[in-house]
């Protein structure tokens, strides 16, 4: 980290809260409806470095992985051009991390398994955040493995 003066790095929480992998599928998964999204500066321990810039995502509830995502980037790039055009001013209102720790940890195929015996209001927040492709929802039943696609069409309910 010592060869570029800054090393910025943007993290979907509120630091120190919310360190490790995929912190906003996981507090999408929690029910959140804003998620804070966080520019800091990267240090040798893990999401621990000062932060530099903070905005929050306002969710609806309905999003799925590639709408939320889209309002990532959008946040993100917002994040980054803010620094960009400001930086001798955020760099020294640059404020440490200080709370309690959380840590997420890395999410895994297995962590898009249903359960046939809920409702699908229930995991309605597990379908928000599955990727169709890479890790989709699925259940078992009857001895077989069943993989669910979801997708919105945008239509308002009737």
């Amino acid at each position: 980290m010592t060869l570029h003066r800054y090393n910025m790095v943007v993290h979907e929480s509120a630091l120190p809260q919310g360190q490790g992998w995929s912190p906003m599928t996981w507090q999408i998964l929690e029910g959140a409806s804003s998620i804070p999204i966080t520019l800091f500066e990267a240090a040798a321990d893990l999401d621990a470095g000062p932060i530099h810039l903070q905005q929050e995502i306002a969710l609806q509830g309905h999003e799925l992985v590639d709408e939320w995502r889209a309002l990532q980037a959008r946040a993100t790039f917002d994040l980054c051009l803010t620094w960009f055009d400001r930086h001798h001013e955020v760099d020294k209102a640059a404020q440490p991390q200080c709370g309690d720790v959380s840590f997420y940890p890395r999410r895994r195929p297995a962590d898009s398994r249903l359960d046939p015996e809920l409702s699908l209001a229930e995991q309605f927040n597990v379908l928000r955040v599955v990727d169709n492709q890479r890790y989709p929802a699925f259940f078992y039943a009857h001895g077989r493995r069943y993989i669910l696609n979801s997708q919105s069409d945008c239509a308002d309910e009737g």
